[in-house]
């Protein structure tokens, strides 16, 4: 089978295809035969920041061609999606059965990849605020896989006002489209009046403006791999918090609370409600350019490989 791997870390130009033995399901495990693997910017991070080189892992979605010892909830044709924790960048891909749920009927699994760990962590984001109705929220990354869905899910639960903010004026047609009531871009000098609710999933040092954005008392969630620091007489003085959202925790402490988001999404999702827009479907050995693409921020929604 073909994989993508690297040796050093580095920019896309690093990443390379190889052809090596299939792997095998071991004991509660799925062996997938991916159609739609999902690229994030986590990963792509990790290729150019990380202190070794890693087992790319990430969203895959397909068809299960056999499962391991002790497996009963998922049997061979079974259409899935699931992340996978090592060597995701590939044609045959390993996920544990804790990890995998069906693919609905009425979906594809370009569908799968781009809704269910964006739409999740973007559900849990937003939760993680402690929203009211009638607030205001602004989402950065707002083009991104999961702030695509943000934008529209905030908007679905009841926010005011929704602030789209991304890196590039050219975006905001995209962002209107998604239900946003106002765009931004990073660099201007106001992002406007005050919210209730930031939703990053840029950090870095896109963090001190975002929290500058909050209006006293309000709530700065923080998703993303980028880090940064905020400087603790910032949140005194406004009254503001900062919270860390991570998903598998969700997953692994309340997957009554998992199960029941991920139904709400398909749901949305099949009434048109909550649409997944796709920026690019490459083939696996264009992967460097999927890489390339979600650096340079470029991306309008999720960017997929098509192992097939």
């Amino acid at each position: 089978m073909r994989r993508v791997r690297y040796e050093v870390n580095g920019g896309p130009e690093v990443l390379f295809t190889e052809d090596v033995p299939a792997p095998v399901a071991g004991p509660g495990e799925l062996l997938i035969r991916s159609e739609a693997i999902g690229v994030t910017l986590p990963t792509v991070r990790k290729v150019r920041e990380a202190t070794e080189p890693a087992r790319l892992g990430g969203e895959v979605a397909g068809t299960v061609e056999a499962v391991g010892e002790g497996v009963t909830a998922f049997a061979p044709g079974n259409r899935v999606t699931g992340l996978c924790f090592a060597y995701g960048y590939a044609e045959l891909a390993v996920i544990h059965e804790s990890m995998a749920s069906r693919i609905p009927d009425h979906a594809t699994a370009v569908d799968a990849v781009a809704l269910v760990r964006s739409g999740l962590v973007a559900r849990g984001a937003y939760e993680a605020s402690r929203p009211q109705p009638g607030e205001s929220v602004l989402v950065t990354a707002a083009a991104s896989g999961v702030g695509q869905l943000a934008v529209q899910l905030a908007k679905l639960s009841g926010a005011a006002r929704v602030v789209a903010a991304s890196g590039s004026p050219e975006k905001a047609e995209f962002l209107y489209g998604l239900g946003a009531d106002e765009v931004v871009t990073y660099p201007d000098a106001s992002w406007g009046e005050p919210v209730d609710v930031v939703l990053d999933g840029v950090g870095g040092e896109l963090l001190a403006p975002a929290l500058a954005a909050l209006a006293p008392g309000g709530r700065l969630v923080a998703y993303s791999s980028g880090g940064g620091t905020v400087q603790a007489y910032d949140l005194l003085v406004g009254a503001k918090s900062v919270i860390g959202f991570q998903m598998a925790r969700i997953a692994r402490t309340r997957p009554d609370l998992y199960a029941g988001w991920l139904h709400e999404l398909w749901e949305l999702h099949a009434s048109g409600r909550v649409r997944t827009r796709v920026a690019a479907e490459l083939p696996l050995d264009r992967a460097p350019e999927a890489h390339a693409l979600i650096e340079s921020r470029g991306n309008l929604g999720k960017v997929v490989l098509v192992p097939a």
